[in-house]
């Protein structure tokens, strides 16, 4: 996978920018909204697309092309955009502020 031809490299794009278009349009799951957010889960979710074959497996002989498996580029893709979208929820530094720093 490291020395991928250019389609392939297309297949994942096209992948992760489905899936990215559904969360961010679709679901409308996002931590900001706007192009550069969607254009982000685009590049997170390039590389869970081309981490989903290596990590999850090959399924399906018939659903590829070279070594891109369609089905775990998708849920690749999916699971590392779901992921980096909660993380920064929950690390993004969008707290509220502290009782202590309100005083000063």
């Amino acid at each position: 996978m490291i020395g991928m031809d250019f389609i392939s490299f297309l297949i994942l794009l096209i992948i992760s920018l489905v899936v990215s278009g559904v969360l961010h349009f679709g679901l409308k799951f996002y931590v900001i909204p706007g192009l550069t957010s969607y254009f982000g889960k685009v590049v997170v979710g390039w590389i869970g697309a081309w981490l989903g074959s290596p990590v999850l497996g090959h399924w399906w002989e018939g659903l590829n092309r070279g070594e891109v498996y369609y089905i775990p580029a998708i849920l690749g893709s999916l699971a590392l955009v779901v992921l980096a979208i909660d993380l920064v929820k929950t690390f993004g530094g969008s707290a509220k502020p502290t009782q202590q720093s309100q005083s000063m």
